[in-house]
């Protein structure tokens, strides 16, 4: 089991930045990668960028030029880095680990954490 907690949401203006947190806790050696997901009022959840455990990383299109993902391996944590915000920017963030396909990490493959809310205000 992976639990996931997702910090650094709030209330911001247009052109600001925000810096997003998710501490992975449990089985973290079957983490194979740390993916953000937003999902805007309304709308499916989408894919924001992704941090393998190895290989590179990985942004949607769209994401790469104001969004930075991170990753911290020895503290099991995934930033997000995110600037210029827009009020379009405004969602609910979520931090998603992969888990590795081997029978000591159980059969669950993902894992979420509980979201964290970005309004950016215009």
């Amino acid at each position: 089991q992976v639990q996931l907690v997702e910090s650094g949401g709030g209330l911001v203006q247009a052109g600001d930045s925000l810096r997003l947190s998710c501490v992975a806790s449990g089985d973290t050696t079957c983490i194979t990668a740390m993916v953000w997901y937003r999902q805007l009022p309304g709308d499916q959840r989408d894919l924001v960028a992704a941090a393998p455990r190895d290989g590179p990383i990985f942004y949607a299109a769209s994401m790469k030029e104001r969004f930075t993902i991170s990753r911290d391996t020895a503290k099991n944590s995934v930033y997000l880095q995110m600037s210029s915000l827009q009020p379009e920017d405004t969602a609910v963030y979520y931090c998603k680990a992969d888990a590795a396909l081997e029978p000591r990490c159980g059969p669950n493959r993902d894992y979420w954490g509980q979201g964290t809310q970005v309004t950016v205000s215009s």
